[in-house]
């Protein structure tokens, strides 16, 4: 019966993690907004699956992402190859973001009010252009990302001053680009943090900086989820000015 207690202990460490938004909603729809839930069975039917998907995602995480990640991080800084490190990490960022649900969802969004401003065609295959081409333009920014978060940890290079740089960058990018672009940007570099990125990534940060001499996995390996957030939104403010 180890399993079962070990699958008991997993649920109930994830219905403690959704207590406190099951707190807030029920307080605010029975005491602030005094209604009853429109459909209860509905509603606690789905926080049963999100309590058993958050305990399944969560134990794959620790049996399976993390784990990989940081071999491959280890096997990389073993083998020596700069450049096929620096590879890795673009296809990891680029992978993992482009068919991120949240992405797609936005992208499609932003082509619809892209279209109904007379920013773009309003017909289906310049909507589905515009929001092809901002998923690639957000899925490369995150690769870059990577690459340079990568770079970063292989020299020891300061992170603040990095960020503070790339912030300085999108600032003047900012007062350049079309005022349409601008929120649509912003919000793509929340969105580029994904439940499969953002473990793979810090996986691959913390492994690689374990593997080369004279980093800390503390101070060095942390850091590339900042990049990954930073850079989408230069690559997308060029992309409004260019498009």
């Amino acid at each position: 019966m180890t399993w079962l207690r070990l699958f008991l202990r997993f649920v109930s460490g994830s219905a403690r993690d959704v207590l406190p938004i099951v707190v807030v909603i029920a307080l605010f729809q029975l005491v602030v907004l005094q209604q009853p839930f429109p459909d209860l069975g509905g509603a606690l039917f789905g926080l049963a699956l999100v309590v058993l998907g958050l305990a399944f995602f969560v134990r794959g995480l620790e049996l399976g992402l993390f784990p990989l990640g940081e071999s491959m991080a280890h096997a990389f800084a073993r083998k020596g190859s700069l450049g096929w490190l620096l590879a890795f990490a673009f296809a990891l960022g680029f992978g993992t973001t482009v068919a991120e649900p949240a992405l797609i969802a936005i992208a499609e969004e932003a082509s619809k009010v892209a279209a109904q401003a007379g920013a773009i065609a309003d017909t289906t295959t310049g909507r589905s252009q515009y929001a092809l081409g901002l998923r690639l333009t957000v899925a490369v920014g995150v690769g870059v990302a990577i690459v340079i978060g990568v770079v970063r940890i292989v020299t020891g290079w300061p992170i603040h001053i990095m960020i503070a740089g790339g912030y300085l960058i999108v600032i003047v990018m900012t007062s350049f680009a079309p005022q349409e672009i601008i929120g649509i940007a912003y919000d793509s570099g929340g969105v580029t943090t994904s439940t499969i990125t953002v473990p793979l990534v810090t996986a691959l940060g913390v492994g690689l900086a374990s593997s080369i001499e004279g980093r800390n996995p503390v101070l060095d390996g942390f850091g590339l989820i900042a990049f990954a957030s930073l850079t989408p939104i230069a690559f997308v403010l060029f992309y409004g000015m260019v498009m």
